[in-house]
Parts: C-alpha cells; sequence; structure tokens
C-alpha cells in the first residue's frame, strides 16, 4: 500500500477512505519459525471456534509465524468465505513457550453468514469505480469479488483497483475502489498511494555516514550492507530511468540543494537508518522483513510537494519551486513504517476510522523514533513531525505529538466523533499517548502534553520501553481493524509480556490511555485474571431493532478460566443477549441488543458482567433507544426574528403512537448575532411551555444545541411551537432549523 504525504486544503499527511488488501511483490511476511508452532495455532483454531467467530464456509491460511525470545508464539492467519477473500477477516492465535492457547486477535463481531451470489454484474462495478475517480485515467482492472469485513460484519463487494494520474499530472494513483454487490453502492475507496502532500553531506542530516559500492569508475549510491538499498535522481520527470547516483571520490553532496547529491545524501541515510533502527532495536530484518533493502527515488516531478511509499520503494519530490526536497528523516521513517505495518498485518491496518488512525499513528511514533536513533546534531531527535520540510511554508512542524490540537485539526482526546476524521487527524489521539508514555504529561523537554478532562498526571517510562510495547502490540496483537479501545487492551498485554503484569509500565500504560480518554476496564491482581473490552462503548438502536457489539476478553494473569456474561437493568423494552454466554478467557463473545417495537426513547448504561472462578469483572454499555417510528420530526422553514418581537414555528407528530419520553430532545439551529437576546421555549400540545434558552451566551452568535426535556406527562398528537422571543433591539436572526424527537 503506498503511503505519502499530501496537500488537502492546508497542507497535512493526508489519506484515503476504506482499505483492502493490497499485494506488492516485495511485500513478504517473516520466515515461520517451524511447523511445531503453527501446529499448535492449528489445533487452537479447532479448539476455539468462537474466539476467532469461525463459520462452516471459512478456510484459514497463515500468513505469518514467529517465536520471541521467551518462547512465546504469534501466528498470524488470513481467512476466506466461501472462497472468497474476507478484508477484515484476519486473526491472530498465541500460544506460551509449551504450545498452550493464551488468548486471539479478531476484528468480526460475528461469524459470516451471506450470500456470494452478486446481484450487481463486474462490468456494473467496474464502470461505476472509474467514475469514481477524479484526474486522468489510464487503465482500470478487472473487478474482483470479495468480503468486505472491516467494519466487523461481512458485506459482499467488488473490489477495482483504477490506475492514472491526480488532477496535478503528477502523483501517480491505484485507486481501489470498493463497490458493494448487492445494491452497486460504492462504499469506499483507498489509493496505494498516500500524499505528504562513503561520507556525504545532505540538507537536513549534515555530514553523515553512509554505504556506497564501489564500481569500475567511481561509487554507486547502493548499500551492500542493508539488502541492496539503492538512491537515484528521476531527473524531476515522473516516469522513465532513475539514475542511481554515482561520484568519483565516494564523498556525496555539499548540504546545498544546487547538488543534487545533497537530497540523495539523506533520502539514502534515511533508509539506512529506517532499516537499522528496526533490526537493531525490534529485531525485524528490515522494512519488509527478509533482509531486502529499499530503493529511494529523489527529485521526482516538477515543484512536486509530495513523498510517498508504494509498497516497494520511497519516491521524494522537490517541493515547492523544487527548493525543498521532503527528504527529511521523520518523513522517511514515517512513510517506511507504513511499510513494516503492512508487512506485519496482513493488508495493513485498515485505513479509515480509528484502525486508520492507529496505521498513522505508528508512522508518526517510529518516524520519532528513527530521529532520536540518528542521534544527528543536524536533525535532533523531537516530537515533531515534518519539522525539516516546512510544508505549510510558515515553519511549523506538520503534526505535534505532545498536544496533538496544536495543527488545528487533530483530536488530541478520544471522543465518539474520532472515528469520523481523517485518519492524519484520527492519529493524533495515538501520538498523545505515546508521548505521555514515554515522555511524561505536563511540562517537558520536548512541549507541554495536557491531560484529557481530569485524568492524573503521567509519569513516563521512556522512549525506548514505549517503543518497545508499541512495535509489540503491532507485532503480535494488532488486526487489521483494531480501534482505540482494542489498542489500549493489546498495548497492556505487550507491556505484561515485555515488563511484566501490574508493574511500574503496566500501570504507566493505563494512565497514558486514561489520559487521553480512552479508558478500559483493566485491573491489576494476583491470580487468574482477565480484562473486558466492549468493541463500542455505546449503541444507537430504533424500536424493533437490533445491534451487535463485541465483548472481548484477554487473559493478564494466571490461567485462563471460563467467564460467563450476563447484563444488568436495562431501560424499558431493551433486552441483551450473548452468543455464546460463556467463554475461555482469551476469547470473545457478540452482544445483541434488542429493542422492543413498542420501546420507548431512552438513554440508560447497562452493566456488562464477566464472571470467572476467581473474579468478576464489568464493563459499561451505554444503550440509547432512538424515537420510535413517527415521534421524530423537523421544520426547516425560516422564520424571521426581528428587535423586541416573538416569533414561532410548529410541527406535529400525527403517526406517533407512544408517550413521550423524559429523555425527549430538542435540537435547535438559531442564526443570531447576539444570543443574549434570546429567550427560546418548547410550547406542548396542551400550553405547557418548557424553557430551553433565557438569554444566556451574550454576545455569542447564533444557537447549536440539543436540549433534552422531560416530556413523559405530554401525548404526542396536537401541535408542537417552538417559540422564540427577541427580548432587546440591535440584533436580529432568524430561526433555522428545529427537531423535535419524542
Amino acid at each position: 500500500m503506498r503511503k505519502a504525504f499530501a496537500l488537502a486544503g492546508v497542507i497535512a499527511l493526508a489519506g484515503g477512505g476504506l482499505a483492502a488488501t493490497a499485494t506488492t511483490a516485495s511485500a513478504a511476511p517473516p520466515v515461520s519459525p517451524g511447523a511445531s508452532l503453527v501446529a499448535a495455532a492449528d489445533r487452537a483454531l479447532a479448539q476455539h471456534p468462537n474466539a476467532i467467530r469461525a463459520s462452516s464456509d471459512d478456510a484459514y491460511h497463515v500468513y505469518s509465524s514467529k517465536t520471541d525470545t521467551a518462547g512465546r508464539g504469534t501466528v498470524r492467519y488470513t481467512r476466506t468465505y466461501d472462497g472468497l477473500r474476507v478484508y477484515g477477516g484476519d486473526l491472530i492465535i498465541r500460544t506460551d513457550a509449551k504450545g498452550t492457547y493464551t488468548g486471539s486477535s479478531v476484528g468480526l463481531s460475528t461469524p459470516l453468514t451471506l450470500s456470494t451470489a452478486p446481484k450487481v454484474t463486474a462490468a456494473k462495478a467496474r464502470k461505476a469505480a472509474t467514475a469514481a475517480f477524479t484526474g486522468r485515467v489510464t487503465g482500470t482492472g478487472a473487478p474482483e469479488l470479495f468480503v468486505d469485513a472491516s467494519r466487523g460484519t461481512g458485506v459482499l463487494s467488488w473490489e477495482t483497483v483504477v490506475s492514472g494520474w491526480l488532477a496535478d499530472g503528477q502523483t501517480p494513483s491505484r485507486l481501489h475502489v470498493l463497490t458493494d454487490a448487492r445494491t452497486g453502492k460504492v462504499t469506499g475507496s483507498y489509493d496505494e498511494i498516500e500524499s505528504v502532500a562513503g561520507t556525504g553531506t545532505g540538507l537536513y542530516t549534515g555530514e553523515v555516514a553512509i554505504e556506497s559500492t564501489q564500481a569500475d569508475t567511481g561509487y554507486l549510491l547502493t548499500d551492500p550492507v542493508r539488502g541492496g538499498g539503492t538512491t537515484c535522481d528521476m531527473g524531476n520527470r515522473t516516469s522513465g530511468t532513475c539514475a542511481t547516483f554515482t561520484d568519483a571520490d565516494n564523498v556525496w553532496g555539499t548540504g546545498l540543494n544546487s547538488d543534487r547529491a545533497s537530497a540523495g545524501v539523506d533520502a539514502h541515510f534515511g533508509a539506512a537508518t529506517t532499516f537499522d533502527y528496526f533490526k537493531n532495536v525490534h529485531g525485524r530484518n528490515g522494512i519488509f522483513g527478509n533482509g531486502t533493502g529499499v530503493p529511494s527515488r529523489v527529485h521526482y516531478g516538477s515543484a512536486y510537494v509530495n513523498a510517498f511509499w508504494d509498497g516497494a520503494q520511497m519516491t521524494y519530490g522537490d517541493g515547492s519551486g523544487n527548493a525543498k526536497p521532503l527528504v527529511a528523516l521523520d518523513v522517511a521513517g514515517h512513510e517506511m513504517s507504513h511499510g513494516v505495518t503492512e508487512n506485519v498485518v496482513p493488508g495493513g491496518l485498515t485505513y479509515s476510522g480509528e484502525s486508520g488512525g492507529l496505521n498513522e499513528a505508528t508512522s508518526d511514533i517510529f518516524g520519532s523514533m528513527v530521529e532520536f536513533y540518528a542521534n544527528t546534531t543536524v536533525d535532533p531527535g523531537d516530537y515533531d513531525i515534518g519539522e525539516k520540510i516546512d510544508i505549510r511554508g510558515t515553519g511549523a512542524p506538520l503534526r505535534y505529538m505532545y498536544n496533538p490540537t496544536l495543527d488545528g485539526s487533530s483530536h488530541g482526546c478520544w471522543s465518539t466523533t474520532t472515528k469520523n476524521v481523517d485518519v492524519h487527524y484520527s492519529s493524533g489521539v495515538a501520538n498523545h499517548f505515546f508521548f505521555d508514555l514515554a515522555e511524561g504529561s505536563g511540562a517537558t523537554a520536548y512541549g507541554t502534553s495536557p491531560l484529557c478532562g481530569s485524568a492524573s498526571p503521567v509519569a513516563g517510562i521512556g522512549r525506548d520501553k514505549a517503543s518497545a510495547i508499541w512495535f509489540r502490540a503491532l507485532d503480535s496483537y494488532f488486526v487489521s481493524s483494531t480501534t482505540y479501545t482494542a489498542a489500549r487492551g493489546y498495548t497492556l498485554s505487550a507491556t505484561a509480556d515485555l515488563y511484566g503484569f501490574c508493574g511500574t509500565e503496566y500501570k504507566a500504560v493505563q494512565a497514558a490511555w486514561t489520559a487521553v480518554n480512552v479508558s478500559g476496564d483493566d485491573y491489576c491482581s494476583t491470580g487468574n485474571d482477565f480484562t473486558v473490552t466492549l468493541s463500542a462503548p455505546t449503541t444507537a438502536i430504533d424500536p424493533g431493532t437490533s445491534a451487535t457489539l463485541t465483548v472481548s476478553t484477554a487473559l493478564i494473569n494466571g490461567e485462563a478460566e471460563e467467564v460467563t456474561f450476563s447484563a444488568g437493568s436495562t431501560p424499558a423494552g431493551v433486552t441483551v443477549a450473548f452468543e455464546p454466554a460463556t467463554v475461555t478467557a482469551g476469547e470473545s463473545t457478540t452482544v445483541t441488543v434488542t429493542a422492543a417495537a413498542d420501546a420507548g426513547r431512552s438513554s440508560a448504561p447497562v452493566t456488562i458482567t464477566a464472571t470467572a472462578a476467581s473474579i468478576t469483572r464489568t464493563a459499561a454499555l451505554t444503550v440509547t433507544v432512538n424515537s420510535a417510528a413517527g415521534c421524530s420530526a423537523s421544520n426547516g422553514t425560516d422564520v424571521a426574528i426581528p428587535d423586541n418581537t416573538t416569533v414561532t414555528s410548529t410541527l406535529e407528530l400525527p403517526d406517533c403512537l407512544t408517550a413521550p419520553s423524559a429523555t425527549s430532545t430538542v435540537e435547535v439551529h438559531i442564526v443570531h448575532t447576539y444570543i443574549g437576546d434570546l429567550v427560546v421555549s418548547l410550547v406542548a400540545p396542551d400550553g405547557t411551555a418548557y424553557v430551553l434558552h433565557n438569554r444566556a451566551g451574550g454576545s455569542t452568535d447564533n444557537i447549536n444545541q440539543t436540549y433534552t426535556v422531560n416530556l413523559s406527562g405530554e401525548t404526542a398528537q396536537g401541535t408542537w411551537t417552538l417559540r422564540v422571543q427577541d427580548a432587546a433591539s440591535a440584533d436580529t436572526g432568524r430561526i433555522d432549523t428545529w427537531t423535535l424527537s419524542l
């Protein structure tokens, strides 16, 4: 999968949408340590079908296997369903040194049950995919029928690869377009290219030692120590031969942009340093895991403000006016770390939602760690991303790990909306977590890291331990659809593997996640113990419908015991069921929340209890029942609000057959230049007035707010009125729209 820097409004590390499996020639999984580990994992697959969401039409294929220094095994599998590839169906089986099953990671929320007969033809999917491309199309491949399970459930889909050039005419594109094979609707896409937006002297690294190869007439910028990685000059073209740099005396570059080899030095040094970092620090044999070197292409395109990873090589543009090549060390480390992620996790971490944010954060984390590992005086390590390339032209970095919100777009604290923002901005939550874990919260040598909400201060454990924990979690726990809640549990398990259960490091990981508002029901104990993690902390359903979630358990101490699930009190008309109701610690269950057809609007926490012989754990799930059919309505007709005047807007709910609830809501959107002038009330059909806003807010512009009102004593039928009084002079406005949900 290509990863790169790009321009989007202001220039930021930009990204695509939903990801599907991409295959590259050089993307080789790690070599298996032996058949005995795989055999043990295969037995665990057969013995724990509920843990992996198995169906009778599934087949599993070993993607990679490895044993760590403690003898613990990790085997990754891909999944097919009725012969079709399942994206999001990847899973991990973990074993101890004796080959005993200790746990699993899985992204599916339920076993797959779907027809594999498409209702939409491949030809129609191909046409829709071609139409979805923005730029100049050079070719459209044959659509592949597959199962898209990246959101936890399976959808029969077509994947079509459209090749071409983006609107700038210089950025190559291989756009993977996903189409629902039942409806023909385009459901997502991702580009394999994501845009950012001897001795030698580089533009950013200064004078450094680099490896070259002696030839008959001089030296080639080919690294014989790291798998033959080469660095070449594209001559400011986007196609054609890339000429490997040559030099007569093995002294490369001058540190000036006028010497084309200077950018080559930075790129060559970046590839070598990233290779060495992963090999020497994490025991991974280079980016691909097989010792192969990374080719680097510099001086790509004309005034090209991008750098990208395409699954096999690095490519760097020269920046605005060909004056600022994007060859900085953390950029190189960031992009090549995408190569690590997509080779470790089958298909990579899905490039949308929270898993996409974790994908980008992983590259930011390791890009920064590569910078620290290099330990150069010209470009010392820090937690600013892309600070040397000045891609915005303001001297500001692209992102700030210690306080992600400083870029104006990134999330520094997790919220329910984090999954909806661009992956380069949802990455802020994990970046912030990692900084706090490594350096601590508050004032540090690298910047001040704020806490989220009422979280307690975090004492850092150092970069070395923090990066070891993150790599262990990526390598042995993360699957393609990992969320932030799951990442908390996985990093805690990784910490227990490396540094023991409930020690200083374990508690620091707990504190660092809490500091960015990612909570979890994890405890420290001395006996048999496990954690309980919900795939989502909330669920909202309509009357007469159901929703499913996953409750995952992870063994964190002692032996795995049977765990039985139950639910506490629920809102009226709501039931909660578990399938299976009993699992072994380390496995997961599917929770089905159902609202009866006559269930009223409500919202309340439901306690999910997991009971084992030694200990009981709980997790809180907030269940919201939406308004019944016909019990929500809007009025979008503008109503002018003159000075010192009372105006009204009305609506009716003739089809609402249930009584209004105590948690009814009124969503109000009023355009006004001084909301302190306004008194806003909801008037029920019987004339009772409920004041929503009473001359608060002073000179603030506009009201955009949802109010919760207890309307349980009212009847739905009749006319409901939004009454707005302007009680002062000079400022006017209008009722824009309002919605009543009973």
